[in-house]
């Protein structure tokens, strides 16, 4: 090979040679420059354990014949000082079962809230308000993380068998507590439970309403004799 064909091939090989080294140079300031995704921020509200899905079916469940003694519902509405001319929010009220016993006791000057995410439940509620002849009950369909009440509008609030269903209990209790009048309290009564089995520790509760801003008042098992474990009573930390 000739000196020129030399010096002509080995001057093609450093301008392959540069070339390739260029391309590589830009892929990687092309790879610097794309931006990452920056990561979804997690809400100290959130909470990281397992719930139950809300339940869907047959409403008759609820109307079990012996379930006002069991629960003891007087004595509950008793100890949540739910009395004639008060407002009060049933919280996943289902069949509203509990609706149309808080709607006697308040009256027709007093109102009752029955709460729900379920539209059927919603219509059923109405339904049985209207064929039972009760002017003071207003359904509110809500969201899964606010109840969507108005503010200062409620004195008493009762959560039955339905705070393990809650998908985020802390938002939803913060959201609640703008509705309650001062000195308003909050019953949940649950069993205890995984999360996911229809039921929850009232340790976890306890712990979860304190983050939401609530104070435990008092607690009870006299509801035992229905299934359930608890009765908590929670006020607003003020």
């Amino acid at each position: 090979m000739s000196k020129y064909l030399r010096t002509m091939t080995f001057s093609i090989v450093l301008l392959l040679a540069w070339l390739l080294s260029s391309a590589c140079q830009t892929a990687k300031s092309s790879e610097i420059e794309i931006p990452l995704a920056s990561p979804t921020p997690v809400s100290k509200d959130d909470v990281n354990r397992k719930t139950s899905d809300p339940y869907t079916g047959d409403l008759s469940i609820f109307e079990n014949a012996e379930r006002e003694k069991n629960l003891q519902i007087n004595r509950v509405m008793d100890i949540l000082k739910i009395s004639e001319g008060q407002t009060v929010a049933d919280v996943g009220a289902g069949s509203g079962w509990f609706t149309v016993r808080a709607a006697k006791r308040v009256g027709g000057q007093g109102k009752i809230f029955a709460v729900e995410i379920n539209q059927d439940y919603i219509k059923h509620i109405n339904d049985r308000a209207v064929d039972e002849g009760f002017t003071n009950i207003t359904t509110i369909l809500a969201k899964e993380d606010d109840p969507l009440l108005t503010k200062q509008s409620v004195d008493a609030v009762l959560i039955l068998k339905t705070y393990h269903e809650i998908a985020q209990p802390i938002r939803y209790m913060k959201n609640l507590r703008p509705s309650l009048r001062d000195g308003a309290l909050v019953g949940i009564i649950d069993r205890n439970g995984n999360g996911e089995d229809h039921g929850l520790k009232k340790e976890i509760v306890i712990a979860e309403l304190k983050q939401a801003g609530y104070l435990l008042k008092e607690e009870y098992d006299f509801v035992k004799a229905d299934k359930m474990d608890y009765f908590l009573v929670f006020q607003v930390q003020k």
